[in-house]
């Protein structure tokens, strides 16, 4: 049939509204047979972008509701798909079936790669309402094996995620402190891209680690640890695994529902019954404004509750490093620290805070400030320590090294991790008390020097550190030592340390205590910030809040 522009019509098969790809484009003749670039620049045929040429390959490949006369094939190869890409693209919403059809098609190798990007570029500019974030959350998490458990565990099955930051080693002291508590923790992490380090490379740089474990071996870790943190495995949500590769590069990583899948689907399969969030904002975090970040936080905990698990999330700023050491190995050792109830305030304030809620959301507290107190106490009386060293046993790690590494002297620590060949101090240009050390560009260097990847599965040198020598709030001299530098090679070059010297900023003021790490929290029941919650929850309303409104 001939159909106008802008004009919308019923399928008197499906009764559903059809729309014209190019709405507000001059009319364009469908072709069986790829027109040359000859015939373009006619109102019939108006030139179009590589781009545009491309998905119109995608839609003349396969017919679309206008022209098919038989049942709908189904999620065969390009079967009815630039029909969703076009759906999406116009601002509507999908059905059920359909973002089913999509995972699906994406997890059996149905769609072309150029398919699949349209299809997250037009999720990226037209988004998804909560509905429909759902949906392709819980596909996601079904598109592979779902981890199964004793049902006596589930109560207690917890995780902790966060959108990653400089220095951000919370996972390594958190997963044995909450295990130390009676719950299980089954934690699949990532690695690292760009700045921002991975909770998997910091744990390879002890030698022996093996995060690849099999849902049985994770089952085995569990019964006997309590604890694990393993990479994702290949049958664990693969629909996820070949939609966040092409995020990057489609530039689509920032769609807040493409985020929000992403990261729920793997705690979904995980089926764990708490989880909580830690979502970065500041200059070294994916979001770099609180609003940004809240808005995902407030995605992330309605979507989660809504798939049965008690979702918080805690808003913590990154502008600075957490604690005082970045890289691998050296944030291995300030782990260990902090898993002796030692090292850096702000590194032990969050991990009890993050652990406090999860004891507090699957009832082994009263509320956060009781389960944060639970949780210093197996930082303090060693026990955490203890399932972290059982943890690298079942692991891998040879039971001497773990054992040298967990009670070993900082010297003998560094015998098992290694250290990098130099080491190179900065002083600071002028007295002063420091204000801030911006986490950026000491990252960007450090990624410079080895220790980050520009593209996935790079080689990265997890010696390669810094190790901050000042904390936010205090005085420092003229031509004191403020930062470490660890390196192989190549040495540090005159840029690099210029670059460096433009991460400490010092000002005239008084010395100061820094603020809290957390800005903000996100429960269903809206926002609270951790000192009204507490009072809130000094009162009795402790679990209301755990309440969808």
């Amino acid at each position: 049939m001939r159909i106008a522009p802008g004009r919308l019509y019923k399928d008197t098969k499906t009764g559903s509204s059809l729309e014209p790809y190019y709405r507000t484009q001059p009319k364009f003749k469908p072709a069986r047979t790829q027109s040359s670039r000859a015939e373009a620049g006619t109102p019939d045929n108006p030139v179009l972008t590589d781009h545009q040429e491309k998905l119109l390959c995608f839609i003349r490949s396969a017919p679309g509701p206008m022209d098919q006369t038989g049942p709908d094939p189904g999620p065969g190869p390009g079967s009815s798909f630039p029909a969703l890409i076009r759906k999406k693209r116009d601002g509507e919403k999908l059905l059920d079936e359909e973002i089913r059809r999509f995972v699906q098609a994406v997890t059996r190798g149905g769609l072309q790669e150029g398919q699949m990007g349209a299809m997250l570029m037009a999720i990226r500019l037209r988004g998804m309402d909560p509905d429909e974030t759902l949906t392709l959350t819980r596909e996601m998490a079904v598109s592979g094996r779902v981890l199964e458990w004793p049902d006596s565990w589930q109560r207690r099955l917890v995780d902790k995620h966060s959108t990653g930051g400089v220095g951000d080693k919370v996972s390594l002291p958190l997963a044995p402190a909450l295990a130390a508590c009676g719950c299980k923790v089954p934690m699949i992490s990532g690695r690292g891209l760009g700045h921002t380090g991975g909770t998997l490379d910091k744990l390879e740089s002890v030698p022996g680690f093996n995060v690849s474990q099999s849902p049985e071996q994770m089952r085995c870790i569990l019964e006997q640890v309590g604890c694990c943190i393993v990479g994702q495995s290949k049958d664990l949500v693969p629909a996820d695994k070949v939609l966040y590769g092409l995020r990057d590069v489609t530039a689509t990583v920032d769609s807040l529902p493409l985020i929000t899948a992403s990261i729920l689907s793997k705690k979904a399969a995980e089926k764990v019954s708490a989880l909580v969030l830690d979502v970065k904002f500041g200059s070294a975090a994916l979001y770099t404004s609180l609003d940004s970040a809240r808005t995902l936080a407030q995605s992330l905990v309605s979507v989660g509750n809504r798939l049965g698990i008690c979702t918080v999330a805690m808003l913590s700023r990154m502008d600075g490093p957490l604690g005082q050491r970045v890289g691998h190995s050296l944030e291995v050792l300030e782990a260990l620290q902090c898993l002796e109830g030692r090292g850096p305030a702000d590194l032990h304030h969050l991990v009890t805070t993050l652990g406090g809620s999860v004891l507090w959301q699957c009832s082994e507290a009263g509320s956060v400030r009781q389960g944060a107190a639970r949780i210093a106490a197996t930082l303090a009386d060693g026990s955490a320590l203890g399932k972290f060293q059982a943890m690298l046993q079942a692991q891998g790690v040879e039971a001497g090294l773990a054992q040298a590494l967990c009670t070993g002297t900082e010297e003998q620590r560094y015998q098992v991790l290694g250290r990098a060949r130099a080491q190179e101090e900065l002083p600071a240009a002028q007295d002063g008390t420091v204000q801030r050390v911006e986490a950026l560009p000491i990252a960007q260097v450090l990624h410079e020097l080895g220790a980050g990847r520009t593209q996935k599965g790079q080689p990265i040198n997890h010696h390669v550190g810094a190790e901050l020598l000042v904390t936010v709030g205090q005085r420092v001299a003229r031509g004191s030592s403020w930062i470490r530098i660890h390196y192989d090679t190549p040495e540090l070059s005159n840029d690099q340390r210029r670059t460096l010297q433009g991460a400490l900023v010092l000002a005239g003021s008084e010395p100061f205590a820094p603020s809290c790490k957390v800005a903000e929290i996100i429960l269903p029941q809206g926002s609270r910030s951790l000192e009204e919650l507490t009072e809130e929850q000094g009162l009795g309303s402790s679990q209301a809040l755990l309440c969808s409104a």
